[in-house]
């Protein structure tokens, strides 16, 4: 199921020909994420819903990339709730260690557009958009990714 789903992501993950020019997004703790303060770094940006099955599977890996990797960023956004003290408390259960928006249209628009839950976008390290997938992701497929990219940046750099 795993490999199925990791397969599926490098199917789905494409470059997306709508680059955003950036984000400003303020988490759950008041602390304001714009994507210029994250330059040399990947962003992982998540939009989920505490009611959506296949975001809460994807949300321990996302932790774990978050822990793990320090040239990447997470930031989840959630959307379509009724309650922002809810979903405080559920990503707090859920362990979460990434930052957490609470999401609206507005929000959703500094980014891309959403045609599912979970959708993810992915920023490479100068802020473009690197990728976009819908549906859920996993960490491995994630790091191939981002492995596969860098590897190719490094080898058409003259030696």
């Amino acid at each position: 199921m795993l490999r199925r789903i990791s397969l599926v992501l490098i199917a789905v993950l494409w470059v997306s020909a709508a680059a955003a020019e950036g984000f400003t997004l303020k988490d759950t703790r008041g602390k304001v994420h714009r994507l210029e303060d994250y330059k040399g770094k990947w962003v992982l940006v998540n939009f989920w819903a505490t009611w959506c099955p296949p975001c809460l599977e994807e949300i321990p890996d996302l932790i774990k990339l978050s822990e793990t990797r320090k040239d990447l960023v997470v930031i989840g956004i959630a959307m379509d709730y009724q309650d922002p003290a809810y979903v405080k408390e559920f990503a707090n259960n859920l362990f979460v260690t990434y930052p957490i928006v609470l999401g609206d249209s507005k929000i959703a628009a500094q980014i891309g557009k959403i045609p599912g839950l979970p959708t993810t976008y992915l920023y490479n390290p100068d802020g473009k958009i690197a990728a976009q997938n819908v549906g859920p992701l996993t960490r491995e497929a994630v790091e191939r990714y981002i492995a596969s990219k860098t590897a190719a940046v490094k080898s058409s750099v003259p030696r």
